[in-house]
């Protein structure tokens, strides 16, 4: 598992979405399995499960018939379609809701839909943005075991978010993007032993935030207060 993570606005949502083959890089090549992605842009799509910053989801539509579109567009039998999308909103605690309309559902409600839908077609390549946002406790940790089950599988998982700690405990490798620029690519535990510090928050701090975050919490606090 890749952990993708930098501060808003440092690219991260943009390479994302560059992988996944909605954005068109300005300059050089995707590459996956050594062939250019733009080759052959619809057999890597394919292969790819994708869960976004951001829910674009038909709010018209009801969690079933949403899941059993992108289901269909995958081409997935529909007895095993069926049997899938019953066991994931089961599992997300969505079954006796699926019937009712996106429009109604609730942020973290619309996210797991959406992590189902990634999945529904079992795909080799997880890019996952921010897929905890909105999330309940419950539903984080399980999303955390599943990425550890997948990854055990042999998938290839690109996990980008703002949790640090959850990032630290699936990841086995980090990319920290700052400005642009990769300012750190190694494993958590090389980057503890390299910079003598403790967690990866700590690193991310020490890379990316050139601020005491106590003074800014000060600061932030007399901002409250001005002018009164």
């Amino acid at each position: 598992v890749l952990g993708y993570l930098g501060p808003n606005g440092a690219g991260k949502t943009t390479t994302i979405r560059m992988l996944a083959g909605l954005l068109e890089p300005t300059r050089g090549e995707i590459l996956f399995e050594g062939r250019a992605i733009r080759r052959d842009i619809q057999a890597f799509k394919e292969r790819l499960g994708y869960v976004p910053e951001q829910s674009e989801i038909y709010p018209h539509l009801s969690a079933l018939d949403y899941l059993t579109m992108v289901g269909r567009l995958r081409r997935l039998p529909d007895r095993a379609l069926k049997a899938r999308i019953v066991e994931f909103m089961d599992v997300f605690g969505l079954r006796h809701d699926m019937d009712g309309p996106l429009a109604s559902f609730s942020k973290g409600m619309k996210q797991k839909v959406l992590i189902a839908a990634a999945l529904l077609h079992d795909p080799g390549v997880l890019l996952l943005d921010e897929p905890l946002s909105g999330l309940d406790v419950t539903t984080g940790l399980v999303i955390r075991d599943l990425i550890r089950r997948l990854a055990g599988e042999g998938k290839i998982i690109i996990y980008s978010s703002h949790v640090l700690e959850v990032t630290e405990q699936v990841c086995s490798r980090v990319i920290i993007l700052h400005q642009g620029r990769v300012a750190a690519d190694d494993s958590v535990a090389n980057l503890r032993t390299l910079m003598h510090l403790p967690s990866l928050a700590d690193i991310f701090g020490q890379l990316v935030i050139h601020e005491d975050t106590g003074l800014a919490a000060d600061r932030l606090v007399g901002a409250m207060k001005a002018g009164g």
